[in-house]
């Protein structure tokens, strides 16, 4: 059996592993996002488009929409210059200490978004243990100047700066290192290189890392809520958030043509993004991709150094400080000192609080089993993508991603609408149950676990399991016994950064939660609104920790994975 004839027999005979995977991502796409169309379409009963107009167009709605573009916007522009700036250095220069710089920068962005933002609002504030003790604090009294739509533009842009960095890493990745050679042996600099050669070629790059900055930051909502709502300032999905939980399912119509706006938006920028992101640059090339080539002197390598510090120190270490410290006083506002060092907040919401226990312990089990499952499914799901999808797979991939890459409110109500009512035949409701949370979270973290395995799918040889057909081993077999071995190490990888991702997840469980099912995300939240933000600082350490742990792992995994698994490890590092 030659070659081709083997490739056409295992092609055939694997099809129908595809109707599962279209099965579930019609299940987890098509119908809730298709639910929340129809309910957004009638929201007076009938379907009709001017009631949804008219929710669109009132003055709240539009205060709101220009809220999020404002800050999504002058957040984006603050992402693209720190981002770029951090993605140039740690692709071209010779510096030491990339590949650390790159993951602690990276771990920044990885940390919830709610836990930042409590760090920046503690840092900041006229009760900041940090300032306090440099004797820095603002007067008492006095407004933290991040409570403001400036300071969400602020702590989103750094936040999401990241983004930036990981995107345009991907596209200099891709970028033959032989360009570069060639300029270099015709006497160009580094500045030279980067203007003629990597500023062209990565010009579809730039703009889609800027439109994905835009579109996390529309999406945000933890950064939003805990600098926005105090002084009433609401993004869409705040707006959506307060007139929930304030209202109930009763405004659901409502609340979904909220949803449907906020997801036309994104939605618009994601195409750009697709588009871009292919617009312009050079094929790769996967013998010699892009290594850094800057060698540059001890005063331009101090600078570099000393910047990169910088960036660290307030994109990191200052607001974990601020939190660490905030979570060892007796009360916020008290200031720091050895008399006063206690760690009574841990004790407090590790050992004696019920709420924050349990809360724990449904984090830990969600995030677990969302990442054991989807780990799992990962390894069937690429194997039938990559081997048998042909023309159907950049639909099967597009609708996968989109959850995911749609903001987590819109997730959020459409889980609602699905599961609010009984279940068909079984006749019970998954609404108000912890079930529905799992759900919500197996359906927008699935790129996580699919993207990582389909890269080591990628690098697998068909003749692997052509011998294996030839042994008179079944499909199912081979999947088990050949494929799904040499998938491990990515699956592992992609379950780790599931885990930490949906661990700290507020956006969507903030809407999902019920009694016996509060997150850690929403109890911290819930604490900060409560005024007992050295308990809420304690939970935020915690969180961070576990994060950084799951990060650690996964960069020692990335000797066994793909090039460019690991999105912060650069080429030659």
């Amino acid at each position: 059996m030659g070659p081709t004839t083997g490739r056409t027999f295992l092609e055939k005979e694997g099809r129908s592993l595809l109707v599962p995977v279209l099965g579930w991502v019609g299940l987890v796409t098509v119908l809730p996002l298709g639910m929340l169309a129809a309910m957004a379409l009638s929201i007076e009963g009938a379907p009709g488009l001017m009631p949804l107009l008219d929710e669109w167009t009132r003055p709240g709605t539009l205060r709101a929409v220009r809220n999020s573009l404002l800050t999504s916007g002058g957040a984006m522009l603050l992402s693209l210059v720190i981002g770029g700036a951090a993605a140039m250095a740690v692709g071209m220069a010779l510096v030491p200490g990339r590949r650390l710089f790159a993951l602690l920068f990276t771990l920044s962005m990885l940390i919830a978004p709610h836990v930042v933002a409590l760090a920046f609002k503690t840092l900041l504030g006229p009760a900041s243990p940090v300032l306090q003790a440099v004797g820095l604090a603002p007067l008492p009294g006095s407004a933290n100047p991040l409570v403001s739509l400036g300071g969400i533009i602020a702590v989103l842009g750094l936040h999401h700066a990241p983004i930036v960095m990981l995107t345009l890493l991907a596209g200099l990745r891709q970028v033959p290192h032989q360009l570069v050679e060639a300029a270099q042996i015709d006497g160009a600099r580094a500045w030279s290189i980067f203007r003629d050669i990597l500023l062209p070629l990565l010009a579809g790059h730039w703009i889609a890392a800027g439109l994905l900055a835009f579109v996390a930051a529309f999406g945000n909502f933890g950064i939003p809520a805990l600098l926005g709502l105090p002084v009433n300032v609401l993004t869409l999905p705040t707006l959506i958030y307060r007139e929930l939980t304030s209202f109930g399912p009763s405004v659901l119509p409502g609340v979904a043509g909220l949803a449907l706006l906020t997801m036309l938006i994104a939605g618009m920028i994601l195409l750009m993004v697709s588009r871009f992101q292919n617009r312009g640059e050079a094929q790769p090339d996967a013998e010699q991709p892009l290594r850094a080539f800057w060698q540059p002197g001890p005063a331009s390598t101090a600078i570099l150094l000393a910047l990169g510090a910088m960036l660290l120190l307030i994109a990191l270490v200052l607001p974990v400080l601020s939190l660490l410290a905030a979570s060892l006083v007796p009360a916020y506002g008290v200031p720091l000192t050895p008399e006063t060092l206690t760690g009574q907040a841990y004790a407090e919401v590790l050992f004696r609080q019920q709420a924050t226990r349990e809360a724990f312990l449904n984090s830990f089990r969600l995030a677990g089993l969302a990442a054991v499952i989807l780990g799992l499914l990962s390894i069937p799901m690429a194997f039938a993508v990559h081997r048998y999808s042909g023309r159907l797979r950049p639909l099967l991939l597009l609708l996968a991603d989109l959850p995911y890459a749609l903001p987590g409110i819109v997730i959020a109500i459409a889980m609602i609408l699905v599961f609010l009512k009984p279940l068909p035949v079984v006749g019970f409701s998954l609404y108000a149950t912890p079930w529905i949370i799992l759900l919500a979270y197996l359906v927008r973290f699935l790129p996580l676990a699919l993207k990582p395995t389909l890269a080591s799918m990628a690098m697998l040889p068909p003749s692997i399991e052509e011998a294996g057909a030839l042994c008179g081993a079944r499909v199912r077999r081979r999947l088990v016994d050949l494929v799904a071995p040499a998938l491990m190490p990515a699956v592992g990888a992609g379950m780790l950064m599931i885990f930490l991702m949906a661990f700290t997840e507020l956006t969507v469980s903030a809407l999902l939660w019920s009694a016996g099912s509060r997150t850690v995300g929403v109890v911290m939240y819930g604490l900060e609104e409560a005024g007992q933000t050295t308990e809420a600082s304690a939970i935020g350490i915690a969180t961070i920790l576990v994060v950084g742990l799951a990060m650690l792992l996964i960069d020692r995994l990335a000797a066994f994975l793909p090039p460019g698994a690991v999105p912060w490890k650069p080429v030659d590092a």
